[in-house]
């Protein structure tokens, strides 16, 4: 990975000027009630979404996501650069963007009160959550309000007022209530065809001034749901969009898990039976009953079971050929496409949308488009193992003052090159060193902390005495 930008990035960034106004083919959609959703600290901010009611119950939802094709070219400084590192790095430490912040937190971000080009997925959405038409075009849109994921999530659960920006853009209330109810529904419906029901508790570092004072868990809300809800599905459509075309895609695939047998046995464990053969439907109905029965808990399942099921990847899907489809999300023509800030992958699935809209030619041809499929899924890896890293120095310093004392644990990886565990509280990752013998995936086990090494991110647990 490139962590600077070249001088060359930096000249035509430094150049570069917001995108001009589309065409008399492009939608002007600037009037609808338009809003972004996100951290509360995001600037890079790629989608916006908007619902409006149909008759019978029906709902059109409406996903607008950043042309930053409109802006870097293909071929140029900045996209070899985008193309090179494929992702952006978050890190507690720094944010390593993909694209320049001129770029991905200015012209290229829906920002606030910005008149912005995009690409606009549009769906028809039933009583039930089904996705019954859809669309893909171009459109001219206006972010009305800047939201968060917390505060958003508080006002539609009945816990708190409308945040401020709502209450003064007239109908955003009622607006994010109808987005809230339709993405409710679009989520049960995944959950029936065997999208998996998973929850982790993901760590961020809480500082006092420059000194990590606490790593404490990020969780789900009602918010998050919303916009996970509307991208998975806005994905889904942009992929559909393509096979129906006849242009190739960059697919996102979840391949069967390799250790299914490990997940039944962790099924078994609490009683419960799950199919030989991988069965998504069968997992997700396993579950949502542990969900409902022990919520507290769920977290170390969940954990469980994404260790086991593995790692996405990126594959080309040409017409007229089939590739495995996303198990976690019980989907077969699935895509990257909601967040060209930040991936390449959606840059590139754009590239393909604009030019099956116009009805030319691919821009980039398929041998060209396998290569990239691998790596950016080496390079999505890396940057992986860079956050982890930071976070693992990150808790290593928290916890040198610790040595000594005894932790509850969940063990997170077992193989032959070590066993890896998570604590409960606060929710870091180490390796266990001694006592790791006939542990597995998913077992609970009591650990001490014998040592840490913060330059290198190394934690240490052996298994406490009182558990061998």
């Amino acid at each position: 990975m490139q962590p600077d930008f070249s001088p060359a990035v930096l000249a035509e960034t430094a150049g570069l000027r917001g995108a001009a106004l589309p065409d008399g083919s492009s939608r002007d959609l600037r009037d609808l009630l338009w809003a972004s959703i996100d951290n509360d600290d995001s600037r890079d901010l790629d989608q916006l979404s908007v619902a409006e009611p149909l008759a019978a119950g029906a709902v059109k939802v409406l996903v607008a996501i950043a042309d930053v094709d409109a802006i870097v070219k293909q071929g140029s400084p900045t996209d070899d650069h985008a193309r090179t590192n494929t992702t952006s790095v978050y890190t507690a430490a720094e944010v390593f963007p993909m694209l320049p912040e001129r770029l991905s937190t200015d012209l290229t971000s829906l920002g606030e009160g910005e008149d912005r080009v995009a690409i606009v997925v549009e769906m028809q959405v039933d009583a039930e959550g089904l996705v019954t038409g859809s669309e893909v075009y171009r459109g001219l849109v206006r972010n009305h309000a800047k939201l968060a994921y917390d505060s958003v999530a508080a006002f539609l659960d009945g816990r708190a007022m409308p945040p401020r920006r709502v209450s003064e853009v007239p109908g955003m209330d009622e607006q994010l209530r109808l987005q809230g109810r339709v993405a409710k529904a679009m989520k049960q419906v995944r959950h029936r065809h065997g999208a998996l029901t998973l929850e982790t508790l993901e760590a961020r570092a809480v500082f006092e001034g420059e000194s990590i004072a606490d790593l404490r868990p990020e969780e789900k809300n009602s918010a998050k749901d919303l916009i996970e809800d509307f991208m998975i599905a806005a994905n889904g459509v942009v992929a559909h969009y393509l096979l129906a075309q006849g242009y190739p895609a960059l697919r996102r695939v979840l391949r069967r898990p390799e250790r299914w047998e490990r997940i039944v046995a962790l099924a078994a464990d609490r009683g419960e039976q799950l199919p030989q053969e991988p069965d998504a439907t069968a997992l997700e109905a396993f579950l949502a009953r542990q969900l409902a029965a022990d919520r507290s808990r769920f977290p170390d399942l969940s954990l469980s079971v994404i260790k086991l099921l593995g790692k996405g990847e990126y594959a080309l899907v040409c017409p007229g050929e089939t590739v495995e489809g996303h198990f976690g999300l019980a989907v077969q023509d699935y895509t990257h496409s909601t967040a060209p800030n930040r991936r390449f992958p959606d840059l590139v699935n754009h590239r393909l949308v604009k030019a099956a809209l116009l009805g030319a030619r691919p821009t980039y041809r398929d041998e060209e488009l396998t290569y990239l499929a691998e790596h950016c899924t080496a390079q999505e890896n890396h940057a992986a193992k860079v956050e982890r890293q930071v976070k693992k120095c990150a808790a290593a310093l928290l916890l040198a003052s610790r040595v000594g004392e005894h932790f509850d644990a969940l063990v997170t990886g077992a193989a032959p090159k070590g066993t890896w565990v998570r604590l409960a509280r606060p929710p870091v990752e180490g390796r266990l060193v001694r006592g790791f013998e006939g542990l597995d995936v998913g077992d609970r086990v009591r650990v001490e902390l014998v040592g840490t090494n913060v330059e290198r991110g190394f934690i240490d647990f052996a298994r406490a005495k009182e558990a061998a």
